[in-house]
């Protein structure tokens, strides 16, 4: 039985030997399951709180983190940020190959520990930086990011069935995406009204960041590995308080099986869709706010609003996965085209709001150049609540498409979709520290597009195939 669960046997009289012996255990079964049921949504809260608390430090040290070093090294590291990202990404891309056969060695939930703390030692790395603990804890980081979402998938898995995995996965999603509100919220409030990130404050705001980290990883700690097969009437089996994971194939076969995939039609367009969504992400997580702490026209405040810069994308995120993933059976009826359509248009209202309000040269060094417009600070955090919508519009209909059309081979599908997300943000990480403003919005644009159409086109073509469409 599960700890701290109790067990009342009713006894009917009268019914006879064997009528009181199913019957007490039918009531056993049922409480039985209804331990179960309740041991699940207990892990489904306790996973979400922790990623909640953990990238409520990590998401805020993404977004601050460029301009950290600048003031910490000087004018000479201004692209330092950027370099750092592009190795994670990087590692997270090869590293995600690997990361389902690490897990099934360790376990899900101490996958997601392990993982965690990787996240800790890169946040504590900005206590004292150095160029090579910046580097290597980059690596690391890569590797645990990996190592801890096939984790989470995993375990989210395991505690969902086809009836609660819908509300499981948009009640983690709501507590995720909330973490861009909460760490950024308390950069702003605590850097209000300072010009510049003194070592003292740095201090302050990392200290702050790694305790939450620490908290993070230590919710994970109460996570419990339920049960995974079907309850049979012959048996009462007992929920397994260990960390027994499911088998999973070797790296080997995970690459193969997915590049096997890449050959057709419809996952070589969907690649473009996926490279579009790592470009993006690059954009509105590093190097837009980046560009709002290098434009100086905003004042002294302009290093404190990367604070509001992560609480607008984080409203948009979470606005937009309760429109298209929470409330996806509604919005499904009309397909996913439209969604994505609608994701793309709001990227080209932000880009050219961008392009009008920020310098050219505000991604890479302090700017005092006319942007075409007076820049605006509100307008500024509004382009930053567009990226987070549409960015969410994007990424809950490719998970909803690939679950739809990749049902039998789904870990390949989204071992795929992560490694050219990962790639691709990599390498605009590595641009971003060489081309001005205009030059990368013009590539978002273009790729946008691309994106879009290839999208559609897959799911046009498996709508009118009458593949299933209606689950997200």
């Amino acid at each position: 039985m599960p700890a701290g669960g109790t067990t009342t046997v009713v006894r009917e009289s009268g019914g006879g030997a064997e009528g009181a012996e199913e019957c007490e255990r039918d009531v056993i079964i049922r409480q039985q399951v209804s331990s179960w049921r309740d041991a699940k949504f207990r892990n489904i809260l306790l996973l979400g709180f922790a990623f909640m608390v953990l990238f409520s430090a990590f998401q805020t040290c993404g977004v601050i983190q460029t301009i950290v070093l600048k003031s910490y090294f000087g004018d000479d590291a201004s692209t330092l940020g950027y370099t750092s990202l592009a190795i994670l990404y990087a590692t997270l891309g090869v590293a995600n190959w690997f990361s389902p056969f690490i897990v099934s060695l360790i376990g899900p939930k101490w996958g997601m520990i392990a993982g965690g703390l990787c996240y800790s030692l890169f946040i504590a790395i900005f206590l004292k930086p150095f160029y090579g603990t910046l580097y290597a804890g980059s690596v690391l980081v890569g590797v645990g990011a990996a190592v801890l979402w096939t984790a989470q998938g995993m375990f989210l898995t395991v505690n969902s069935d086809k009836q609660t995995m819908a509300r499981n996965s948009g009640l983690f999603w709501a507590l995720f995406q909330s973490s861009y509100v909460i760490g950024n919220l308390f950069f702003f409030l605590y850097l209000r009204g300072q010009e510049d990130i003194t070592d003292g404050s740095r201090m302050v705001i990392y200290t702050v960041l790694l305790s939450m980290s620490v908290v993070g990883v230590g919710i994970m700690l109460f996570f419990k590995y339920p049960v995974v097969g079907h309850i049979a009437e012959e048996s009462v089996l007992p929920v397994r308080d260990g960390n027994e994971p499911p088998p999973s194939r070797s790296p080997i076969q995970s690459i193969v099986d997915a590049f096997r995939m890449l050959k057709g039609k419809d996952m070589l367009l969907l690649s473009i869709t996926f490279a579009y969504t790592g470009l993006h992400q690059t954009f509105f997580s590093g190097v837009y706010g980046t560009s709002l702490g290098y434009t100086t026209d905003f004042g002294i405040i302009r290093k404190s609003i990367l604070g509001l810069a992560g609480v607008a994308i984080g409203v948009g995120q979470i606005t937009g996965g309760l429109a298209f993933g929470i409330l996806g059976k509604k919005t499904i009826r009309y397909g996913r085209d439209p969604i994505v359509l609608f994701g793309y248009l709001i990227h080209l209202i932000a880009f050219f709001l961008i392009f009008l309000n920020i310098p050219g040269d505000a991604p890479l060094r302090e700017s005092t150049l006319q942007a075409y417009m007076t820049p605006n600070i509100y307008l500024g955090i509004f382009c930053c609540f567009l990226l987070g919508l549409g960015d969410a519009s994007f990424n809950t209909q490719v998970y909803s498409l690939l679950g739809g059309i990749y049902r039998t081979n789904s870990a390949s599908a989204f071992a795929l979709f992560k490694f050219v997300q990962s790639v691709c943000a990599a390498l605009a990480f590595a641009y971003s520290s060489l081309l001005v403003l205009e030059f990368q919005l013009l590539i978002l644009v273009v790729a946008g597009l691309l994106g879009t159409f290839c999208f559609s086109f897959v799911e046009w073509r498996h709508a009118a195939d009458g593949v299933e469409t209606k689950e997200v």
